[in-house]
């Protein structure tokens, strides 16, 4: 919508912390501790008008301080003054912007924005024509009369503080109430009533004077002004406050307020704008020991044997055969690494002679030594975040074998890493006495404008880089072995608790939590760049808002509603943008996701999507609709079960089999292996297992 292109134009031009709201209100108006800049929806206006407005109200809210006019000079006056000096500023500001108000402002004159037709502009106030003369003098002949009146011109122009534009304004309106009162003195000077001719009027007094109605043939002073400012109106006609009449008029302000409320559209319905809430870390994350103290405690064992030898054999196995595969991407890592030092390494003189070089003085004029400076890598680490929900029951043993991969690569490395599922079944509580329990806090304090996220939202920490060796490989056998448990629709040996069954997919909730889990991990561990790795098979629903609502008794409180699409806006404080919401799910999840780009920029956002086969056609066309792009990828898909998106809110999104997870790997490369031979050897790999090879690939060059 135009209205809201135009915000991002104000807030490029605030080049500050501004928030900027088109709603249904027929004058600007900006909130100085807030910092919203409200806007009416002037839908009627052309682009140039439109940000010739949106230009001034942004002048305002940078110029404007917040303090009240001088008492006694009323408002339009100050205005006055004061709309010449920040439109002065602001093109002094951007440049720029003065073809914008010159040619806005031809556009409002030509329209008569400010109702000249008919009007005598020599006849006007000071105001009114110094009004007209700052904002449409380039276009209407404004006269002025007298020094007094182009000495007050020349300081309105000059004005560079709002004391200045006070001051301004306080000259003008005692010169346009001297000049409107020596005019009234003018033309209350009425001739005396004959009593000639007048015979029925005059009769009339004199009987009231008998009656002793009046009981003085002279008036007093204030009743003969009255009888004057009536006499003014004309036609018997009687002002109920004579005084009035002597205060200065100011026509065009009036005249263009009116003009610019028919450029209002209030079609529609209101726009609502909304934030992400800022939760808990303390709540909202089980953290990694708790999460496995747990799961350690409340296993079901159904039988006396070793109830898991069968998922701890396979997960061994696992192990050694994709150990030759992840040294070969941590070779790969240190190549590419190294290679991209090298292509980054500056050459410079040491001032220092090379007298390998003495005799070729004759020559050459380069006879000093040379060094070669590396360029510094920068430090990494990984979050991984993996959908902890039912539907990835048949494929999580084979996903968790991916994130295995990556971590075991990572440690090797050297690189930090946490890796966090999603739930809603994580239920939060205190244990009291008795045995009893009750809910923890919630995750914020929920406010009207916010989000919503739901009480029952949890990150579990899995599997995190600051525990030992050993600890790492119990902690992923228990995640193994609660995947195998699912992958296997049940298994009869041993069942997890119930805390870390799988559950939705608040994969919405989880991009919200990011925003307080990235630059903690970050600050924690010292990193310039983090891999964020999403892996999922679905789509997310959308979160409701926070609004006030009426409960049963008929009072107020904080419950949710529904996001509207189209009228529904994301707002962000700390970058500034706008995020429209729209209706599709997935164009929600990108809209979130997006956010999380524009505020961490040091962060790679990878996303991973399990797809079974009849799936992957409608997942593609939901960000491809040119034929030729589509076929591409579903060429992709046909021959190695896997294709990139690039055009959604990661920054690479891989579709990926479901079916191709569990392709093993057979890469044998003997010790000592030329460059040749181990390059004919992956690419062999790669045949059977072309997936995890090209995640892991991508995630190796954003690492280097």
């Amino acid at each position: 919508m135009k209205h809201e292109v135009k915000s991002q134009l104000a807030k490029l031009l605030a080049t500050e912390d501004l928030v900027v709201e088109h709603r249904f209100v027929e004058t600007a108006q900006f909130n100085v501790n807030t910092r919203v800049l409200t806007l009416p929806r002037w839908e009627r206006a052309s682009n140039m008008v439109y940000d010739l407005l949106v230009g001034h109200e942004v002048g305002h809210a940078l110029f404007t301080p917040d303090q009240d006019s001088p008492k006694g000079i009323p408002h339009s006056f100050v205005n006055i003054v004061e709309d010449a000096r920040i439109e002065k500023l602001m093109k002094r500001k951007y440049p720029g912007l003065s073809k914008t108000f010159f040619k806005g402002y031809s556009e409002l004159s030509d329209q008569d924005f400010f109702c000249l037709e008919g009007e005598d502009i020599s006849k006007m106030t000071l105001a009114d024509r110094a009004n007209l003369y700052f904002k449409i003098g380039n276009y209407v002949d404004i006269p002025f009369f007298n020094f007094d009146e182009s000495n007050i011109v020349k300081m309105i122009a000059d004005a560079e503080t709002f004391a200045d534009a006070c001051l301004v304004a306080e000259m003008m309106y005692a010169y346009d109430k001297k000049s409107k009162e020596e005019e009234q003195k003018q033309d209350v000077q009425m001739p005396a009533p004959s009593s000639e001719g007048q015979s029925g009027g005059s009769n009339e007094s004199e009987e009231k004077k008998e009656d002793g109605e009046v009981d003085d043939s002279q008036e007093t002073e204030s009743k003969q002004g009255e009888s004057e400012s009536s006499e003014q109106l004309g036609d018997g006609e009687k002002s109920d406050n004579a005084g009035a009449s002597a205060e200065p008029e100011v026509k065009t302000v009036d005249s263009l307020d009116e003009s610019l409320r028919e450029l209002i559209s209030n079609h529609g319905g209101e726009n609502i704008y909304v934030e992400l809430p800022k939760v808990n870390l303390d709540t909202v994350v089980a953290k990694n020991q708790e999460v496995h103290d747990y799961i350690d405690a409340n296993w079901s064992i159904r039988e006396e044997d070793d109830p898991f030898q069968t998922p701890d054999s396979l997960f061994i196995q696992f192990k050694r055969s994709a150990q030759k595969e992840v040294n070969y991407l941590v070779k790969e890592f240190e190549c590419k690494k190294a290679a991209d030092s090298y292509a980054r390494a500056s050459v410079s003189r040491t001032g220092v002679l090379d007298c390998s070089k003495l005799h070729t003085y004759k020559y050459n004029d380069d006879l000093f030594r040379k060094v070669t400076t590396l360029a510094d890598g920068k430090n990494h680490g990984l979050i991984f975040v993996l959908d902890w929900s039912g539907s990835m029951a048949p494929v999580l043993d084979d996903t968790c074998k991916q994130l295995f991969n990556l971590i075991w690569f990572c440690k090797k490395v050297n690189i930090p890493f946490e890796v966090y599922a999603f739930t809603n079944e994580w239920i939060r509580h205190k244990t009291l006495p008795g045995g009893s329990w009750a809910p923890l806090p919630s995750h914020y304090e929920a406010e009207e404008g916010q989000l919503a996220v739901d009480e029952n939202f949890c990150m579990m920490n899995i599997l995190t880089s600051k525990v030992n060796g050993k600890t790492l490989e119990c902690q992923m056998k228990n995640i193994y072995r609660i995947a195998y448990y699912f992958s296997c629709r049940g298994c009869y040996s041993y069942e997890p608790g119930g805390r870390v069954s799988l559950s939705g997919t608040p994969l919405n909730e989880a991009i919200v939590t990011l925003h307080q889990i990235l630059p903690k991990f970050q600050s924690e561990n010292k990193l310039q760049k983090v891999q964020c790795v999403v892996l999922t098979d679905g789509e997310a629903g959308f979160l409701n808002r926070h609004a006030t609502v009426i409960d049963y008794k008929g009072e107020e409180r904080i419950g949710s509603r529904r996001l509207i699409a189209d009228r529904t806006f994301v707002r962000d404080r700390k970058t500034g943008h706008t995020y429209q919401v729209k209706y599709s799910s997935y164009e929600f999840t990108d809209l979130l996701l997006q956010n999380l780009k524009d505020n961490f920029l040091d962060t790679n956002l990878i996303g991973i999507r399990v797809l079974v086969p009849r799936d992957a056609n409608s997942f593609i066309k939901m960000y491809h609709h040119n034929s030729s792009e589509v076929e591409k990828i579903q060429n992709s898909w046909r021959k190695e079960k896997s294709f990139v998106i690039k055009n959604s809110g990661y920054d690479s999104y891989f579709g990926m089999s479901s079916t191709a997870l569990n392709q093993e790997t057979e890469f044998e490369v003997d010790e000592g292996a030329t460059k040749s031979k181990i390059k004919s050897a992956f690419v062999k790999s790669l045949k059977t297992k072309k997936l995890n090879k090209r995640i892991l690939g991508e995630f190796i060059s954003l690492v280097v």
